[in-house]
C-alpha cells in the first residue's frame, strides 16, 4: 500500500514537496515512480528512480524543476517541485513497480493521490 501526501494550493512559481509513504513493500525493492493526472488527461509518469536508487527518470516538461529522491531508510520517496507552474496542476500518484523504470506501464501498485493546484 502506498499513500501520498503534500498536495496543495501553491501560487506559480512556488514550491511543494510530495511524499509517499509505504506499508507492506519495501521501495529499495522496486521502481518508484510519480504520476500524474490532470481533468480530462491520461494519467502520465512524470519523475522516477530505479530500484536501489542509481538511475532517475523526468519527463522532458519537469526536467530541471522536479527532484524524486528516498530517505535513508527507503520509507519514504519524495518529489520536491519548484517553480511550480498551472499546467503542473493534477492529482500526483506514486507508484512502485518492476521491468523498464521510465515506463508507466511498469508500475502495477499505485496509491491514492494528492492533489497539486497552481494557481494565483
Amino acid at each position: 500500500q502506498l499513500q501520498a501526501s503534500g498536495g496543495g494550493l501553491v501560487q506559480p512559481g512556488g514550491s511543494l514537496r510530495l511524499s509517499c509513504a509505504t506499508s507492506g513493500i519495501t521501495f529499495y525493492d522496486y521502481h518508484v515512480a510519480w504520476f500524474r493526472q490532470a481533468p480530462g488527461k491520461d494519467r502520465d509518469i512524470v519523475a522516477a528512480i530505479s530500484r536501489g536508487g542509481g538511475s532517475r527518470y523526468y519527463e522532458a516538461s519537469v526536467g530541471g524543476r522536479f527532484t524524486i529522491s528516498q530517505d535513508n531508510g527507503w520509507n519514504l520517496v519524495y518529489l520536491q517541485m519548484n517553480n511550480l507552474q498551472p499546467e503542473d496542476t493534477a492529482v500526483y500518484y506514486c507508484a512502485a513497480g518492476n521491468g523498464l523504470y521510465w515506463r508507466g506501464s511498469s508500475y502495477a501498485f499505485f496509491g491514492q493521490g494528492t492533489q497539486v493546484t497552481v494557481s494565483s
